[in-house]
């Protein structure tokens, strides 16, 4: 079974400026510093573009993951779509939404997974890992819309 949360972000940056950064490989590196992730396949720097994909090697858990995402959707600068084609999960789909409002711009995280060890269970997988998945996409969301008062 899967798992979906979303998340919001306002910020007064621009819809395609906070598009950009979304799918900036060195945004995300920066982003993710406290776990150690880094990009060692495919796209390693710059802007990931629609059917290229990265390999992020990072720490959680205290253990190392390697996850290979694919852009599997994108219609910029309104959204694109990142999706697990290797790595820890049976299923990891990542959605990200821009729409401009008064003064700025809303982006919208959707996330849907499933685990890949089922020795979680539903009930750890809802409330153990959803929650971490959460903190790491606002943290994120934080250090992309750093300075802006939205």
């Amino acid at each position: 079974m899967a798992v979906t949360f979303e998340c919001t972000s306002r910020t007064t940056l621009g819809m395609t400026e906070l598009f950009n950064l979304s799918r900036s490989i060195d945004a995300h590196k920066d982003s993710m510093a406290r776990s150690r992730e880094e990009a060692v396949g495919g796209v390693t720097s710059g802007l990931i573009a629609l059917g290229q994909e990265v390999t992020w090697r990072a720490w959680h858990f205290g253990l190392p993951i390697r996850m290979t995402s694919r852009i599997a959707e994108m219609q910029a600068p309104h959204y694109f779509v990142d999706e697990q084609v290797r790595g820890p999960f049976l299923r990891f789909r990542h959605v990200h939404e821009f729409s401009e409002v008064p003064g700025g711009t809303v982006m919208v995280d959707r996330i849907d997974f499933a685990a890949l060890f089922g020795l979680l269970g539903r009930a750890a997988e809802k409330l153990f890992l959803a929650r971490y998945l959460r903190r790491l996409i606002e943290a994120r969301n934080l250090h992309l819309t750093a300075g802006s008062t939205g």
